[in-house]
């Protein structure tokens, strides 16, 4: 019994919660840009928020891995790595499954109700439940879709950037800041892709992802460049947009952490699936804490 409560926690994916981090910077934007805002919230309320924002988030994000685990499960039984996983090998129960994902999202809607009592917070949170059941559960299932597939996959990260805006600024919405960090999150899973390509047999990449099969090493970089192109100009955008042009100075920072990050996607899997392990690597972890430092400057310099 104490092993199948392993491999239950196990299936939640907890491990990621790096990933529900990302309300942070949506939270942070939002006290920055909309200064005004912040007066209506104690200090204790501005401490507490984004804690409970998180957690909510990162529920959601669980309820999400749940469905994804249950959604792929066949599909996972061609993949090197994810053939171990407890649902795969068939140690525990879809069904029981289910019913954690229940508890899950009532729990949440409950919570978040009465600790923010925000109809927008709520829907903010539902549509990231919303994206990961259409990009996992047939019939829809984005995810065996080319190009879209990453694209809603990558929808988790203004998202998740909303929920904390929202917690300050229920009714205003930074659309190129948004844009730009989805199409960053973008650039992302299409690094994904382009491992799981270049490292996969064609056996394995087209029955583990089937929209794999109608890629090319090509079309994925050619995306690829797309999104980061995207994210530069949007941010570029939203830069002149907010008033703070200094933030254009880190535009040549940037472009070099996109191109670490395509040159790791050509030379190994582990760091492009999982974005989040790039940061045990010292160059990248190192480079991170200097992009966050310009940033800081720019905004001191504005």
């Amino acid at each position: 019994m104490q092993e199948k409560y392993k491999y239950y926690i196990e299936s939640l994916r907890l491990e990621r919660w790096p990933r529900s981090l990302a309300i942070l910077p949506g939270y942070i934007a939002a006290i920055v840009l909309l200064p005004k805002e912040t007066k209506s919230f104690s200090l204790l309320q501005l401490i507490l928020f984004p804690f409970a924002a998180y957690i909510l988030t990162l529920l959601v994000s669980t309820a999400n891995y749940i469905i994804n685990e249950i959604a792929d499960a066949p599909f996972d039984a061609y993949h090197p790595a994810k053939k171990e996983r407890p649902l795969v090998k068939g140690v525990i129960s879809a069904k029981i499954l289910m019913i954690i994902w229940s508890i899950i999202i009532v729990f949440t809607s409950v919570a978040a109700y009465l600790i923010f009592h925000s109809s927008n917070l709520l829907i903010t949170l539902g549509t990231l439940l919303l994206a990961g059941i259409l990009y996992n559960i047939p019939p829809i299932r984005i995810k065996d879709i080319p190009f879209l597939d990453s694209t809603l996959e990558s929808a988790n990260n203004p998202i998740r950037f909303l929920i904390g805006w929202v917690v300050i600024a229920g009714n205003s919405f930074p659309w190129w800041l948004l844009i730009s960090w989805w199409a960053f999150g973008n650039f992302l899973m299409i690094g994904k892709r382009v491992a799981e390509k270049k490292f996969l047999s064609s056996d394995e990449s087209s029955s583990y992802r089937r929209s794999l099969s109608r890629y090319t090493q090509r079309s994925l970089f050619v995306f690829m460049i797309l999104n980061a192109l995207i994210f530069l100009v949007t941010f570029a955008l939203f830069a002149i947009g907010s008033g703070m042009n200094t933030f254009l100075y880190s535009i040549p920072f940037i472009i070099i952490y996109l191109i670490m990050f395509i040159k790791k996607s050509l030379q190994d899997i582990d760091g492009a699936e999982e974005p989040e392990k790039l940061l045990k690597n010292p160059y990248f972890a190192l480079y991170t804490l200097f992009l966050v430092a310009i940033f800081l400057l720019a905004y001191i310099l504005k």
